[in-house]
């Protein structure tokens, strides 16, 4: 049976809470002395975890002390997760479908331990997930595979028999250099403006497929991905560019 394992990317596939982690970052940035546009925000650290951040911000202004940068971020990020964050539409009903097929499932997610688990209280998911995997865990956080290969490896799957959802382009990156097959996900709101091109991204690094709706994703389509080539959201064959794959606007800190 394919796929073996399913593994979740967390915000934006789990939790609607891109936009939310996006503005409260552009917050938390200009407070600490950096004003950046909120699309330049969502280029540069969407997928990105809290050590990646601080890593490019130094590189970027290392007059400014980034001691606490963290503590501060998560103070205005995880008031605004118990008051407003949701689930992704159509997350329950998937669950459902999946622990009743036997699927097995974990999240593997950029975020923090302490703010996956803040954000699955907000939205009374916490039970239903036994394995979640941080990048806080890895040496090396997305793009590298390290995260989805240490998520594997824990639950026993081989790479090859994993799938992975993924809304950003450094987590397809990181699923196809783990030998996994990658699935992009567009359903976020933060992505709602650029959907389109968010799509041809997410199929330019490796995405076999894209959804725009969880309620896609059903056993067929899963199965069928094992060896797919491109697929748009709708299931129609996506018929790649021969020039040049677009690349990461950013050169991947683990590099």
């Amino acid at each position: 049976m394919f796929p073996g394992l399913l593994i979740f990317d967390f915000d934006g596939v789990i939790a609607d809470s891109e936009i939310i982690s996006l503005s409260t970052l552009q917050s938390a940035l200009r407070s600490y002395g950096n004003d950046l546009p909120l699309e330049e925000v969502r280029r540069r650290f969407l997928g990105k975890a809290m050590k990646q951040i601080k890593k490019a911000m130094q590189a970027q202004d290392s007059d400014t002390s980034w001691d606490g940068f963290d503590a501060h971020w998560n103070a205005i990020l995880f008031d605004r997760f118990r008051n407003e964050l949701r689930p992704l539409p159509g997350l329950v009903a998937l669950l459902d479908r999946i622990e009743a097929h036997g699927l097995p499932y974990c999240i593997a997610s950029s975020g923090g331990l302490e703010r996956i688990g803040v954000a699955l209280e907000a939205i009374g998911l916490g039970a239903r997930f036994s394995h979640v995997f941080s990048a806080e865990q890895v040496r090396h956080g997305k793009p590298a595979p390290d995260l989805f290969l240490h998520a594997a490896k824990t639950i026993g799957v081989p790479p090859d028999r994993c799938l992975v959802l993924e809304d950003s382009p450094y987590g397809i990156k990181a699923a196809t250099s783990a030998g996994m097959h990658a699935l992009g996900f567009v359903g976020g709101a933060h992505l709602e403006d650029i959907q389109a091109e968010h799509r041809n991204l997410l199929l330019d690094q490796g995405a076999r497929d894209v959804v725009e709706h969880l309620s896609d994703l059903t056993f067929d389509r899963m199965s069928a991905l094992e060896n797919a080539e491109g697929r748009d959201s709708h299931g129609s064959s996506v018929k790649r560019s021969t020039g040049p794959t677009r690349q990461l606007r950013q050169k991947p800190d683990w590099l």
